[in-house]
């Protein structure tokens, strides 16, 4: 599974010291076998800490789910609540978590709070940094993350983005080609028309080429044919190397 693991059981392990005053707290917060109002009581108290072992104890509330749904999402709201009023407690505990985490949904909306757009990017380039282009059985973090890199324009983006254009899985691909699309940067247009080359999906080769002719961007000259030669009918390359909708 690589870097980012699937916590196994319904009642994580708590690291967190003895000692510590979220120690009293933390393992029925993250126990989906305890009754209701036992974790609910538990994660206020931990949420009126804001300390980073409390911060550490609400994070274990997102790694299972309940029913009812609408109690699950109250429980995980008032955790969220929690995280976030601990300020830049939470920064920590939070990168922390991510790193074994299922699923980044959590994480990514409170550092979204927690940090400003440039140094949240940041965070997000480091965490797909800890992927790579191979095969691997569980790959939703790292779809998470390119998702969530669509929504943003930095300068430092593209070039992280631009080896998951190769990824061996296809959704990650698709994702990389929207990241690279998204950052409206002209340069991006070679790496797209390598990819177009060789690509086998028929919805990121779509995805490139509408991409390519919203933008205007110029296919290089020696791809020129090549890409004409794997390009949907819909689409085709002028002579200054613009793709062009039929």
């Amino acid at each position: 599974m690589g870097l980012f693991d699937r916590f196994k059981g319904d009642k994580p392990k708590s690291d967190i010291p003895k000692t510590s005053p979220a120690a009293k707290w933390a393992d029925k917060a993250g126990d989906k076998r305890a009754q209701n109002y036992d974790r609910a009581e538990a994660i206020a108290h931990l949420s009126q800490m804001r300390s980073a072992d409390a911060v550490s104890a609400l994070l274990k509330r997102f790694t299972f789910t309940i029913d009812p749904s609408i109690t699950d999402q109250e429980e995980k709201d008032a955790a969220y609540d929690g995280i976030v009023a601990a300020g830049e407690e939470a920064i920590g505990p939070v990168r922390a978590f991510a790193v074994k985490a299922a699923s980044l949904a959590w994480p990514m909306k409170i550092l979204k709070d927690l940090l400003d757009e440039s140094a949240y990017v940041d965070e997000l380039l480091v965490w797909l940094g800890r992927f790579d282009t191979e095969y691997a059985k569980f790959v939703d973090p790292k779809i998470q993350v390119l998702k969530a890199l669509e929504e943003h324009k930095n300068t430092k983006i593209r070039p992280a983005v631009e080896r998951f254009l190769l990824d061996v899985n296809e959704p990650a691909r698709f994702h990389a080609v929207a990241v690279t699309l998204a950052q409206g940067e002209p340069e991006g247009a070679g790496p797209l028309s390598n990819v177009l080359e060789e690509e086998e999906s028929f919805r990121v080769r779509n995805k490139i080429a509408e991409g390519l002719a919203l933008h205007g961007w110029r296919v290089p000259e020696d791809k020129r044919d090549p890409v004409r030669r794997v390009i949907a009918p819909a689409f085709t390359v002028d002579a200054d190397g613009r793709v062009k909708k039929r």
